[in-house]
């Protein structure tokens, strides 16, 4: 047990060690400093930009900047409907895995395009690799629209007062060229060469130690798995994602996949520092979000190293932890940790049936889905939100007109704000609500009854609107009801969460800058961090305690 501790905290320690150049590069990326990768890059994005008939040097009003974002991706759903609704017909598909039905296309379309990769199939019989190529290109672009979002962002706030934040196509580009693609070449090599498959190859045929004739699927899943981490995606190229032994075969790909998926956001956090040259408020943030994952991490590493207490008292030895539907190669510890790591950050990925999971490490990782805020995906947008209502209540408490960064928030940016915080909680729980009352469409799904089995349903809808795509698997998702309802939450909560902080960030740009005075409310401090901790703390608890006392809390007393 304690070699496991030691692999989790070398993975943790690493990729901190690591954010923080990263940091310093996306910064230089998005603020065109990147002189050495104007050479590499340079002409491959110049070759895009000139098919595209885009001029990336184009200055965008915020507006412009959603328009442009909304338009590439509805194109893209429109493709990705004709490719999945076509594969069985369409090269690239040695093993004749057959098309999908409109719903689950609809729904594995809009859940790829916005970096949630929800699966309600498995990857080894319903998807070609032509299928498999396109949901591969858009955990690239999913993953660079975020990051492009955030840059406007950063922009917004670096810039005194403007209407110019910069051009969408460029940061996008970018994001791929020169953030993403350089590092997924990095971490598929390094799961190439531990024996991950890399090939366009159908299946394999094997004997097994029992003398049976085994067919094991392949494919080109090293690229696959590199950009689904990376990109805070998470969909698996097989059916269980990382558990499977070819998607994470060792210790070393499975710490590679825990730092990969781990380390653009938390370089993101400060990225924003170093761009608007702000180091110090980018320290407070950070300061919060690793409170705010240590929290959820901790106990959930000891809850499954605990064991299960049922099995205990049997008398059966549980001094390996809560090992049902974990891997014995990678332990329960690394496997605790891994499953909030992946619901904090909205990937999604598994290296453990989440499903097995302890009660309380569910309801930890439905915690993390919910506040949605630590680290994340686009977690910095998320936690931009939870500041301006942090710099409103702080105002209001000290009787002053609260400023965020020299800027006055009023009733337009915090009525976006609320809006945006409340609408994560009325997906989930409205979704959860309706599937509950309808016995054929909520119960009937499930192999679980009771206390876990509305854990399922809670799950679903959480990790649809988070923007995260792992599941708790007891529940039978394939279904008209399950495609069509979360994929239409998965639409409102990435794009509105997108639109709502880069238009409270464009509208807060456009006002005349505030010289910071004596009396100017200081948010780079640990007591502004713990004001921002205290809002996301009692959001998150106002609006989910009930839901979870019904389901992981109440799972928990049952098995005391």
């Amino acid at each position: 047990m304690n070699t496991e501790i030691l692999g989790v905290i070398a993975m943790f320690t690493l990729t901190m060690l690591l954010a923080f150049p990263l940091g310093k590069y996306i910064a230089r990326v998005y603020g065109g400093e990147s002189k050495s990768g104007n050479r590499i890059f340079g002409p491959l994005e110049k070759l895009i930009f000139k098919v595209a008939g885009v001029n990336p040097n184009a200055e965008m009003t915020w507006q412009k900047h959603l328009q442009a974002l909304i338009t590439i991706n509805l194109v893209w759903f429109l493709l990705g409907m004709v490719i999945l609704m076509t594969q069985g017909s369409l090269p690239l598909n040695p093993d004749h895995n057959p098309s999908m039905s409109a719903d689950l296309a609809f729904n594995t379309i809009i859940s790829f395009m916005v970096n949630c990769n929800l699966q309600h199939y498995s990857g080894e019989t319903g998807m070609s690799y032509l299928g498999q190529m396109w949901l591969m290109f858009l955990q690239f672009v999913s993953a660079g629209v975020g990051m492009a979002a955030a840059a406007v962002v950063f922009r917004a706030f670096r810039d005194k007062t403007t209407t110019q934040l910069g051009n969408f196509y460029n940061f996008f580009v970018k994001s791929c060229t020169r953030i993403l693609l350089p590092m997924s070449i990095v971490v598929a090599s390094i799961l190439a060469f531990q024996g991950t498959p890399m090939t366009f190859e159908g299946k394999d045929a094997i004997v097994n130690f029992q003398g049976d004739k085994v067919e094991v699927s392949r494919g080109p899943a090293a690229a696959f798995i590199a950009i689904k981490h990376l990109g805070t995606n998470g969909g698996g190229f097989f059916g269980v994602n990382s558990i499977h032994p070819l998607e994470n075969p060792t210790y070393i790909s499975n710490m590679t996949e825990m730092i990969a998926q781990f380390i653009i956001p938390v370089a993101m956090v400060f990225a924003f520092g170093f761009f608007i040259k702000r180091r110090k408020l980018s320290w407070m943030i950070y300061g919060v979000m690793t409170v705010g994952f240590l929290a959820l991490a901790v106990p959930n590493i000891i809850t499954e190293m605990n064991g299960n207490p049922m099995i205990s008292s049997m008398g059966i030895d549980n001094a390996l932890g809560a090992m049902e539907g974990k891997e014995s190669r990678i332990g329960a510890a690394a496997s605790g940790f891994w499953s909030i790591v992946t619901t904090v950050i909205s990937t999604g990925s598994i290296n453990a049936m989440q499903d097995s999971s302890m009660p309380l490490s569910g309801m930890n990782e439905l915690l993390a889905m919910m506040i949605n805020a630590f680290y994340g995906g686009v977690g910095i947008l998320n936690f931009f939100v939870f500041i301006i209502l942090a710099v409103f209540i702080s105002g209001l408490m000290v009787g002053r007109t609260p400023e965020f960064l020299g800027k006055k928030i009023e009733a337009r940016e915090m009525k976006i704000a609320m809006m945006i915080a409340l609408l994560h909680p009325f997906l989930i729980l409205v979704g959860t609500a309706l599937t509950a009352a309808m016995p054929s469409e909520g119960a009937a799904t499930l192999n679980n009854p009771g206390f876990h089995g509305f854990s399922e349903m809670l799950y679903e809808f959480t990790s649809a609107s988070a923007n995260n795509g792992s599941g708790f698997e007891g529940l039978g998702d394939n279904t008209p009801w399950w495609n069509i309802s979360t994929g239409f939450v998965l639409i409102l909560s990435r794009y509105l969460p997108i639109i709502g902080p880069v238009a409270i960030a464009g509208l807060l740009a456009e006002k005349r800058f505030i010289p910071e005075s004596a009396g100017t409310l200081k948010t780079d401090t640990a007591t502004f961090g713990l004001m921002v901790f205290a809002v996301i703390i009692i959001i998150a608890a106002l609006a989910f305690f009930p839901s979870l006392a019904l389901g992981p809390i109440a799972e928990y007393f049952s098995i005391k």
